[in-house]
């Protein structure tokens, strides 16, 4: 491998190529990155990193965008669009495995599924190893690495562990609960898949990853629940098919139903690690399974803000998440809009909200909401603003608080008044040729079943001036009104 390899990431919108881009970054290597929409990811990486388009069904675009890379990281799937995904997961890794020998790519590194044992392989397992097959088929070398269970604040398991436990004291607990994993923090997954940039060049070879425990579903959730201090009790009972569990799962945890049926279907398989090879390869010595929840839980806030298996799109297309989904705990409510104006001129109207100027929308109803707030002992919206045009990290803005502020590019308010949780709002101005893209987060975190209440049944009221905030917004941005 040359001293500085140029290494192509493909997924970088999702949790693991999101978390994988500053590692990499930071290694020193030349990087690019592929993604169908560039300026979906150009304001999360470096300026030395390019980004290039491209759609791993479209093969006349993978030509340019692997010309020159030594290395390239396949960390995409299509289990997310709608339709047959094992049979877009063929064509996809069959076109990137023939345009990487065609443009003479030295390695491919491929994140897989583990599964051991002499069960039927779910459709999700049995795709994630046909993948890997596929892209050895095309005679370029491959370093797979098959991961059980990854543990981090984000990723999609974790998330649902955290949900069912933090949501339910009394948890009816299906055979799945039972089988034997042996999870990974992803800061392990992260250093092997760095890693494996300096394995010495030859064959073809797969590595079974996992951490230095083994524990069934049911323990990773009363390990989580003992940090937590949180007393559930867990039910088992021989019922809920994977049908039945994938639609209840929809209701209490940030699974969607379609991608919970696929989730479950492959927990019946047990992921533990059968070859140690990996230990041999590699100087990596994962932690234990109380060490990785600790520090998803350490850095929950902080990895919100970075990304979450809900943020990655399929590589089979198919049409973005709802407005309102969910990351573990947290409720959230995304929206955005497109503006002809440059990003300096987008960002003007929402550094100057709140205070005399109102919210743009509705402003009657933050009113409403503030002396609301002031009869229960709240802080109201007395407060105001500090200044009417630049806000700073700490100013009291209304009945939120100013948590982060990057001129022209973003605002988060933490939310003061009194709520059964927290809140934050967050706006985000991203450019784009011919004009930027206005992003609006409205995140909740519910404290227990009150706060659940709360959001839901304020949701239709929250939708409404969510989305006309940002219409507003937007009309301000175009047409230059203050």
């Amino acid at each position: 491998m040359s001293q500085t390899p140029v290494v192509l990431l493909t997924g970088a919108t999702g949790y693991i190529g999101g978390r994988l881009v500053p590692v990499l970054e930071a290694s020193g290597v030349r990087l690019r990155c592929l993604a169908r929409r560039p300026d979906a990811i150009a304001s999360r990486v470096s300026p030395t990193t390019e980004v290039v388009a491209g759609d791993l069904f479209d093969p006349a675009s993978l030509d340019s965008a692997l010309a020159g890379i030594d290395v390239a990281y396949y960390l995409v799937h299509s289990m997310g669009a709608h339709g047959d995904y094992l049979e877009k997961d063929r064509v996809a890794a069959r076109n990137f495995g023939e345009a990487a020998r065609t443009a003479g790519v030295r390695r491919i590194v491929y994140l897989g599924g583990l599964a051991t044992g002499e069960e039927t392989l779910s459709q999700h397992l049995s795709s994630r190893i046909e993948t890997g097959e596929t892209l050895r088929a095309s005679g370029v070398p491959v370093v797979e690495f098959r991961a059980s269970v990854v543990i981090g604040s984000g990723s999609l398991s974790f998330e649902l562990i955290r949900a069912l436990v933090e949501r339910l004291p009394v948890m009816i607990c299906p055979r799945w609960v039972a089988t034997l994993a042996q999870p990974i923090g992803i800061d392990d997954v992260l250093a092997y898949l760095a890693a494996a940039l300096h394995l010495p060049d030859g064959a073809s070879r797969t590595f079974e990853i996992g951490g230095a425990d083994r524990a069934s579903y049911g323990n990773l959730m009363r390990e989580y629940a003992r940090q937590r201090g949180l007393k559930r009790l867990m039910i088992s009972v021989p019922l809920l098919t994977p049908h039945l569990s994938s639609l209840w799962l929809g209701l209490v945890t940030p699974v969607y139903a379609r991608v919970g049926r696929e989730l479950i279907s492959g927990l019946k398989n047990r992921s533990v690690v059968t070859d140690p090879a990996a230990l041999s390869a590699f100087t990596i010595r994962p932690a234990g399974l109380s060490d990785a929840i600790r520090r998803a839980i350490r850095y929950e806030d902080r990895a919100f803000a970075q990304t979450r298996w809900s943020d990655a799109r399929s590589s089979g297309g198919g049409p973005p998440l709802p407005a309102e989904r969910a990351s573990g705990s947290k409720l959230i409510d995304t929206r955005m809009m497109r503006v002809t104006v440059d990003p300096t001129n987008a960002f003007e109207p929402i550094a100057r909200i709140g205070g005399a100027r109102g919210w743009y929308f509705g402003t009657w109803l933050w009113r409403i909401r503030g002396w609301a707030d002031l009869l229960i002992g709240g802080v109201g919206m007395r407060r105001g603003r500090r200044d009417p045009d630049a806000p700073a990290v700490g100013d009291t803005l209304d009945f939120w608080r100013v948590e982060a502020y990057e001129p022209g590019r973003r605002l988060r308010l933490a939310a003061e008044m009194t709520l059964p949780g927290r809140a934050w709002l967050e706006f985000e101005v991203v450019p784009e040729a011919g004009g930027a893209i206005i992003h609006q987060t409205a995140v909740f975190e519910p404290a227990g079943l009150p706060g659940l209440l709360y959001w839901y049944v304020l949701l239709p009221v929250h939708t409404m001036i969510f989305g006309g905030m940002l219409r507003e917004i937007a009309k301000r941005a175009q047409g230059g009104r203050p």
